[in-house]
Order: C-alpha cells, then structure tokens, then sequence
C-alpha cells in the first residue's frame, strides 16, 4: 500500500529562486500544451494524445532553453497534469456536471515539481538533506523516519511562502490487533460525530471561531491598491488565517480517525456525497459543512482502516435519520430543527443523531452478513 510522509524543507535564497524559477517553467509548459490543444480542436477539431505531446518536449526546449533547467521527469509530469485535466473534463461532461474547461494558469498558481523516481537523478535524500537536482542540497525537517520504499517525491510551495516536499512511499501494512468492537458513525453539523452508543464529538467550528481574524485581514488587503507591496504583504497575511485553520482542522481529523481505528474493528459510516450535499442546502449551511470537514475525516478512516487491518463499511445515508432504529417499522419526516426522535408505534424516544448513528450500524453490519 501506499503512504505519504511530509516534511518541511528550507531552501536558502539562492535555491529557493531556483525552485521559483522551475515553477515558472513548469507553468509556461503547461499553459503551452493547453494551447494546442485547445487551438487544434478549434481549427481542425483534432484531439493530441498524453504520448504526443510528450514527445514535443525536445522540440520545446530548443524553442525555450530555459526548459533545461528543469528536470525531465518534471516536465513530463507537466503532461500528464494536462492529461487528467482533459479526462476529468470530459468526465464531467459524461455525469452531466458543471464541465470547467481545463484553464491557463497564472505563476502564482503553479507551485508544485513532482519528480516521479525517488531515490533516482532527480530526487533523493542524502545525508540527511534533501538533494534535488539542478538546485543542490536542500535542508530538510525529518521529524518522522521514512518507511517503506520512496516511489514519487512531490516539492509544493504554500501560499505563504512555505516550501515542503511530500514522499510517497510502499509500505507494509502495520496490523494491530483484533478487536471485539464495532462501531456506527452519524456526522452532523451540531456535533462533529455521533456513534451509535451514545458517544459524542464536539464539533470545533475552526472557521466559524476565525471569521472575525479573517475579516479584519481582508478588510486591510481590499484597501491596498493592486500591484503594490502592501497589497502582496496583505495577500500572505490572509493566506496565513486559511493556512492555520487548515492545520487545525487537519491535526483534528488525524487525532479523532486515529481513535476510532486504535478502539474498532469495523466502522460503519454514511456514504456522503459532500460536494452535492453543499451545492443543495440553504444558503449558509454551505459553509458549514465545507468547515466540518466530514471528507478529510471519513478519508482518513479508510487510509488508516487499510493500514491497520480495520474495515470501514459505507452505507446509503438515504432515510438513516427519518427510521425508527428500535422497531425498524416506522418513518417519519425529520427536518433539521427537531432535535429528538420519537417512534409511534414502539414508543423510542431518543436524540435524532443517535438514532441515525444505530441505523447505520445496522445497516453496515447487515451488509457485512
């Protein structure tokens, strides 16, 4: 299986305008493949395939020699980029989704070198530092060991100036033990998580409780004039707010998704479909739910469930909070201000996320029979 570790490296300044002078390679590349093959359908309504292009990229470096400055294997890379962009295009067209052409990127909007063979010519460590040809030896934070056998090593620049490289890896799995305990999972917006025996996860809200730091940075970057310093300065500032936020919702769902894996055999969650979920609720929630972060949450129960011999079921969400979880004999509509569910016919009372967490328990263990 596969695993990626991610460490923070710290170019000097010479390395670091090396790296940024890649990025803007990389990104006149893929700005130029997209125009092919955008001007050769509108003229002569061809498509150029993933193999073609690659092999125009000789033929560029002559026309650019600045592309020499950058590794092959980043470069090819940059064709494959625009290859996914295409199927994910027309993938969306198939599904009948917003299609989003593919579009020409900015250099601000280009910050990561993937070099696909670790521990090759284009990237590896040695010596306890990161050595990335074309640019040298670059200082790196191992602040966990490496496992496994490096396969793709990926260098990504944050929008606050930050740089880190991320290394994917083939692993063993780590088993742990068996456990005797199993576990349904309701998410919510009033609390994080709720489990079928009545356990609670409060929900953290870390957007919510920064909207007003937020406000206060971007109030100061709307007055900054367009061009200026002061303006690029504002720009890191807000940057900075999402960043930190981002880190906290992150560090939340690896700590609790490391609970439940460490406690549970099989965990039974709903199958949510997020992005649906947020293009369709009242305006306002949409925001809440993107803050939740129920994907980051559910996604990391099942990496961790694979790693850890664990098995994490998926269950159609479909009338989970609208069935009786006592008598499985009644239905009822249950809109999100009513808080507690009561059954009719067997007389259950009960809060509504309990109630949802105990149908998709059953619901996930059934499908396990």
């Amino acid at each position: 299986m596969m695993k990626t570790f991610k460490y923070r490296i710290f170019p000097e300044n010479r390395q670091r305008k090396l790296l940024n002078l890649m990025l803007l390679e990389c990104c006149w590349l893929y700005n130029k493949l997209l125009e092919q093959r955008k001007t050769l359908y509108e003229t002569h309504k061809q498509s150029v395939s993933y193999y073609d292009q690659k092999k125009k990229i000789p033929e560029l470096k002559i026309q650019r020699p600045t592309l020499k400055n950058v590794h092959s294997q980043t470069l090819q890379n940059v064709v494959m980029r625009i290859e996914l962009a295409f199927q994910s295009f027309f993938r969306r067209i198939k599904e009948k989704e917003i299609p989003g052409y593919p579009r020409f990127k900015s250099g601000c909007r280009y910050s990561s070198l993937t070099f696909g063979q670790f521990d090759k010519t284009g990237c590896r460590l040695i010596n306890g530092k990161l050595a990335v040809s074309k640019v040298g030896d670059i200082k790196i934070k191992i602040h966990r060991p490496l496992q496994g056998t490096p396969k793709i090593a990926t260098i990504t620049r944050s929008s606050t100036g930050k740089w880190y490289v991320s290394i994917v890896c083939d692993i063993q799995p780590h088993l742990l033990p068996i456990s005797n305990m199993n576990i349904g999972i309701d998410m919510g917006l009033e609390n994080f998580a709720t489990t079928h025996d009545g356990q609670v996860i409060e929900n953290p809200k870390f957007f919510r409780n920064s909207e007003k730091k937020l406000a206060k940075v971007q109030r100061k970057l709307s007055k900054c004039a367009t061009g200026t310093s002061e303006r690029t300065k504002a720009r890191k500032a807000v940057a900075r707010v999402h960043e930190r936020i981002a880190w906290k919702r992150d560090n939340f769902c690896h700590q609790e998704s490391r609970k439940v894996i460490n406690k549970y055999q099989i965990i039974c969650t709903e199958n949510l479909n997020i992005k649906k979920m947020s293009e369709s609720v009242v305006i306002g929630r949409n925001k809440s739910i993107r803050d939740v972060a129920w994907g980051a949450f559910l996604n990391m129960i099942s990496a961790k469930a694979v790693e850890a011999g664990r098995m994490h079921v998926k269950v159609n969400p479909a009338y989970t909070s609208q069935d009786c979880s006592g008598c499985n004999k009644n239905r009822q509509k249950m809109p999100s201000h009513i808080r507690i569910y009561r059954c009719p016919k067997c007389g259950l009372e009960l809060h509504r996320d309990v109630n949802a967490a105990r149908n998709i328990f059953r619901l996930g263990m059934q499908s396990l029979a």
